[in-house]
């Protein structure tokens, strides 16, 4: 096919109404902005659009032959949904060319109320396989925002397999987490990431030490601070890829900035349509760019792993501080006894199960043995622990259901299609094994799962279910039951509980990840550190420490994902029975020994059954004085509604 100017669309921002004008006189061909709620900016009330603006909007693009694409794409609380149902019914009025969501709840709304504008499929999905954009596909979506994880080769994979519309970025701030998968400001500061206020725990020197000895092996430095996406000299890489929007980030800058930007991506843009076999990249045009950066550039994953010269580790060009370091608060903290004393206990179905995620056979074992109602095994596997072998994994389900409890299946919850391919190959190999249920981390999975067993389908927190909506569509689509996300507060985790038609499991206890990266964190930063040379390295344990002192753990798997967790472990034990609606409470235990699980299962299921566990605790207080509350400090997570 003839490559023509409609064969790309140049996507750019706006935070408000100037900054729409620079973008569409200087050529873009479609602009994504959002309203006063519901969208991933909403830092500052003098940016984004009023729905008369949004109206207003879309009239002057309308009549200049520019799309305008509305972010929907945060997560919402049950508190907004009334909000969000009208905001829907306003858009369905003055027909914006797409919606861009995150939240299942949104896609929901979007059938129930006979919506008819288009959905785009966030980045904030984290999409990496293609089923889920099979699934996606199923759902409505027409366009699909990758994981920032895939190069260029699995984009064009992706594709090609599903037919979709594919949406890149190529230029600006960049995440280093995946995308929804980051939950540190969420649930340090009570403004999350995921629902436009994130407070960038990212840009935040940390030092690298070792941290069973405390050795310091690299010294403070913004060592998750990745450079700005810059894909200026890649633009026929990204099209012959098949990326058809080339999306600019940046919804938080001032007009001239968008107004250069989308000028200098147009020129390119129109160059290499125009004669790709002549063309060449406009050195001056470059050098400009690279003159008026604010960050240094990179191209992150499109051509691989991204290393050290694409990280902003001085901070000298941050162009702005959201927030420094902070003490994570205690389990007993005065603002987290306040909150449970004052809040009454989720109205549900009594005594819980106790759910448990073992690190091991042993762990799981141990679990059982201290009474679990339930164990999780296999998923990410944290090294020096290797992955479940077949046999193994047998031998668990065996004496789990000698002592008449259950055994669920954890699969990862990122998925790449060669992830995908060995799950469905272990599930092929284990069709006499029989689980009383599976957990999937991703629709990709769900999909997958759903097509090689008839076991119970449970939606892991990735998913971050935040309102009783989405969790009606998860069941929609065969789940048996989700879990809450790690990022509501008490009440609106009640509020989920009570109003889901789902049940919902409510994590209580365990070392929680921040963040999930697919950056090298070992390659990056630990000293003499090689694949070839010195692979046992990673058998050793290694943390970032801050500059509040918090220390975050670092785990890697099996996938060569990295896990960056909390300074402080979850510890609900003193306000369990506020809990005791829950379908069940779940202990993460992946990163504890299997006496550690044995002494923690004993605690809590004392708790559950009513027994008196003080002293016990107190014992266990001594020897792990890292127990913290999470997010529970704080009355809820500040919503998008000013």
């Amino acid at each position: 096919m003839t490559l023509t100017k409609k064969s790309v669309e140049l996507l750019a921002p706006a935070g408000n109404f100037a900054a729409l004008i620079a973008a569409v006189e200087a050529g873009a061909d479609a602009v994504y902005l959002g309203g006063k709620a519901f969208n991933m900016r909403v830092h500052r009330s003098d940016f984004n659009f009023s729905d008369d603006e949004l109206k207003s909007a879309i009239e002057f693009a309308h009549g200049r032959g520019v799309n305008i694409y509305v972010t929907l794409n945060n997560l919402i609380s049950a508190e907004e949904i009334a909000p969000l149902e009208k905001f829907l019914a306003f858009l369905d009025e003055i027909h914006p060319d797409a919606i861009l969501v995150q939240d299942l709840a949104v896609i929901n709304l979007v059938r129930k109320l006979g919506i008819k504008i288009p959905m785009h499929a966030s980045v904030m999905m984290n999409t990496h396989n293609f089923r889920t954009i099979e699934l996606l596909k199923s759902f409505g979506i027409t366009r699909v925002v990758v994981g920032r994880e895939l190069t260029l080769t699995e984009v064009s994979l992706l594709k090609e397999r599903t037919g979709i519309e594919v949406e890149y970025f190529m230029h600006g701030d960049m995440c280093f987490a995946e995308s929804g998968q980051c939950i540190h400001s969420g649930v340090v500061f009570g403004q999350s990431g995921n629902r436009g206020r994130c407070m960038k725990p990212c840009r935040w020197p940390y030092k690298l030490i070792d941290e069973g000895t405390g050795e310091t092996l690299d010294d403070f430095s913004c060592k998750l601070a990745l450079n700005d996406m810059c894909m200026f000299r890649n633009i026929p890489d990204l099209i012959q890829a098949g990326v058809v929007s080339f999306k600019i980030e940046g919804r938080m800058r001032p007009p001239e900035f968008v107004r250069r930007l989308v000028s200098t991506y147009r020129r390119e843009i129109d160059a290499y349509i125009a004669d790709p076999t002549g063309y060449s990249v406009d050195e001056n045009i470059f050098a400009e760019l690279y003159e008026n950066r604010v960050r240094d550039f990179t191209t992150t994953f499109a051509f691989g792993k991204p290393t050290k010269k694409d990280i902003g580790l001085s901070g000298e060009r941050e162009p702005k501080i959201f927030s420094r370091a902070v003490v994570e608060p205690n389990f007993d903290d005065a603002n987290v006894k306040e909150i449970f004393s004052s809040e009454r206990a989720i109205d549900g179905h009594g005594k819980p199960k106790l759910n448990v995620r073992a690190a091991t056979v042993e762990n799981a074992r141990a679990a059982i043995d201290a009474g679990a109602d339930s164990v999780y095994v296999g998923g990410e596997i944290f090294k020096p622990h290797k992955p479940q072998t077949l046999d193994e994994i047998k031998s668990a389900v065996e004496f789990v259901h000698a002592a008449g409890k259950k055994i669920i299946l954890a699969t990862p919850r990122t998925c790449k299609d060669k992830d995908s391919a060995e799950l469905a190959e272990f599930f092929a190999r284990a069709e006499k094994i029989s689980f009383d249920g599976v957990t999937v981390g991703n629709l990709g999975t769900l999909k997958l799962v759903k097509s090689l067993t008839d076991a119970p389908i449970y939606a892991d927190v990735s998913f971050s279910v935040f309102n009783p909506v989405a969790a009606e569509f998860l069941q929609s689509l065969g789940v048996v039951q989700a879990t809450a996300s790690l990022e509501l507060s008490f009440a609106q985790v009640r509020s989920v509980v009570e109003n889901s038609p789902l049940p919902i499991e409510v994590i209580v206890h365990g070392a929680i990840e921040s963040m999930i990266s697919d950056h090298d964190i070992a390659k990056l930063y630990l000293p003499n550190y090689d694949d070839f040379a010195t692979p046992d390295k990673l058998n050793r344990h290694y943390a970032l420490q801050d500059e509040a002192g918090e220390i975050h753990s670092l785990r890697v798997d099996q996938f060569k994902r990295w896990h960056i967790f909390f300074g402080k472990e979850l510890c609900l034990l003193p306000y369990v029975e506020k809990f005791f609606g829950a379908a069940a409470l779940r202990i993460e235990a992946q990163n504890y020994s299997p006496e550690q699980t044995a002494q923690i299962v004993k605690l809590y299921r004392e708790a559950v059954d009513g027994e008196n566990f003080s002293a016990d605790f107190d014992a266990y207080k001594k020897i792990s004085p890292k127990l913290g509350a999470g997010v529970y400090r704080f009355k809820q997570s500040k919503n998008s509604i000013a």
